[in-house]
C-alpha cells in the first residue's frame, strides 16, 4: 500500500486538501486501490504547536513516504518571525531533504474554458497545453554569497549571487527533453544569455543535452521575450525549461492564462520516484474558512502524484478527465466565475470531481487496468 505524507498546512490548505482527499478516496473505490495517507503538521500550523515550521517527525514521515502532498503554508500571523522560522522554510526544507530539483507546472486551457482567461479568445486559439519545467535547487535563490553590507561611503548594499553548475542544468534539461518526447516534441529553453554568464553556461549545457534527443526540437528564448510571447501566442509552446527565478516568475504569469492561479498543480521530482506535490497558489488567508477556494490545483496535483510517484497513469488521467467534465458542465468556483456559470464552493467542487471519478466508466478510450 503506497504511503503518502499528507500535509494540509495553513490558510486554505486544509480546505483544498480535504477536497483532494475526497477525490483520492473516489480513486480507491473505483479502482480498488488503497492509499495510506498519514497527516502531519507543517508551516504555521506546526509553528503554533512545536515552534518549528518543519518538525522532525514531519520530515521523517516525508522521508519514509512514497510521495508528499502539501496544501499551502504561510499567513500574516507569522510574518514577523525570523526568516529561519517562517512557514515557507518548510517548503525549502522538504525540497532539499527529498533532493527534488525539477518543478513541473502544467498549464492547460481547453477551448471551452477560454472565457475565464483574461486573454482574448483569438490569442488562446483552440486551447493551450504547455509544461514549465523549473530548476528548483540552484540559481539566485540559493547562490552564495548573499548578504547585506555597508560600503566605505556609508551606503548599504545587498548582494545575491546567481550560480549554476553544468550538472544542475543538465539534469533538469534531461527531465524537460524526456517530457517533451512524450508530448509534442518541442523544448523552449529560457535564459538571459545576452547579459548573464550563468545563462550562457545554461544555454551551452542545454544544447549538449539536446544532442541526445534528436527527435525533440530545441529553441532558445530570452526571458523577457518569453514573457511577452506567453501573452501574445501561448499556444506555440510545448515544454519550457528554465532556471529557478525565471521559472518562478514565468509560471505565475502562465497561470493567469487559465483564469485562476487556483487551477495550477505542480510536481517536484528528483532522481527517484518519490515526489513533492502541491497546488501553486498560496495560503489565501483572506478567504480561508469561507468555502470559496478553488481546489482544482490541489486535485490535479493528486493526479500528478498518481502519475509520477505511484505509477498509476490511468487513474491520473481519470482525475484530469473528471476535472474537464465538471468544468465543461459550467461549474466554477468564484475565482473563475463568469456569466452563465454554476457557482459552487470548495467542498462542492471536490464532490463533483470525486463523483465523476467514482461514477464514470472507460471514458478515456483506454482499457481499464486490472485491479491489483
Amino acid at each position: 500500500m503506497p504511503t503518502v505524507a499528507w500535509l494540509p498546512g495553513d490558510g486554505i490548505g486544509p480546505e483544498v486538501a480535504a477536497a483532494a482527499r475526497d477525490v483520492l478516496k473516489a480513486v480507491e473505490k473505483r479502482y480498488d486501490h488503497r492509499f495510506d495517507l498519514r497527516e502531519a503538521l507543517v508551516g504555521g500550523a506546526a509553528i503554533d504547536q512545536t515552534g518549528q515550521p518543519l518538525p522532525v517527525d514531519t520530515l521523517a514521515l516525508c522521508r519514509e513516504a512514497d510521495a508528499v502532498f502539501l496544501g499551502a503554508v504561510g499567513g500574516p500571523e507569522w510574518d514577523d518571525l525570523p526568516p529561519e522560522l517562517r512557514p515557507e522554510k518548510a517548503l525549502l526544507g522538504i525540497r532539499k531533504d527529498l533532493g527534488v530539483y525539477a518543478n513541473l507546472r502544467p498549464v492547460k486551457v481547453k477551448a471551452g474554458w477560454t472565457s475565464a482567461s483574461p486573454l482574448k479568445e483569438e490569442l488562446l486559439g483552440d486551447g493551450i497545453d504547455l509544461l514549465i519545467v523549473r530548476e528548483l535547487t540552484g540559481g539566485i535563490y540559493f547562490g552564495q554569497p548573499r548578504e547585506r553590507r555597508s560600503t566605505p561611503g556609508g551606503e548599504e548594499q545587498a548582494l545575491d549571487t546567481m550560480v549554476y553548475s553544468t550538472d544542475e542544468v543538465r539534469r533538469v534539461a534531461e527531465v524537460a527533453f524526456r517530457m517533451a518526447g512524450e508530448r509534442r516534441k518541442k523544448v523552449t529553453s529560457v535564459d538571459k544569455a545576452n547579459v548573464l554568464e550563468s545563462s550562457r553556461l545554461w544555454r551551452e549545457t542545454v544544447e549538449g543535452v539536446a544532442g541526445r534527443f534528436p527527435e525533440v526540437e530545441l529553441t532558445h528564448f530570452y526571458v523577457d521575450n518569453c514573457a511577452m510571447q506567453l501573452v501574445r501566442n501561448p499556444a506555440q509552446f510545448d515544454v519550457l525549461v528554465t532556471g529557478n527565478m525565471f521559472g518562478d516568475i514565468l509560471s505565475d504569469l502562465a497561470s493567469v492564462l487559465t483564469g485562476s492561479l487556483g487551477m495550477l498543480p505542480s510536481a517536484s521530482l528528483g532522481d527517484g520516484s518519490r515526489g513533492f506535490y502541491e497546488p501553486v497558489h498560496g495560503s489565501g488567508p483572506d478567504i480561508a474558512g469561507k468555502d470559496v477556494a478553488n481546489p482544482l490545483g490541489a486535485i490535479l496535483s493528486v493526479a500528478l502524484m498518481l502519475r509520477y510517484s505511484l505509477g498509476l497513469e490511468y487513474e491520473a488521467r481519470s482525475i484530469e478527465a473528471a476535472v474537464e467534465t465538471v468544468l465543461g458542465r459550467g461549474y466554477r468556483t468564484v475565482d473563475m466565475a463568469q456569466k452563465g456559470c454554476i457557482l459552487v464552493g470548495t467542498r462542492k467542487m471536490g464532490e463533483l470531481v470525486a463523483g465523476e471519478v467514482a461514477g464514470t466508466g472507460s471514458f478515456l478510450g483506454l482499457p481499464r487496468p486490472e485491479a491489483p
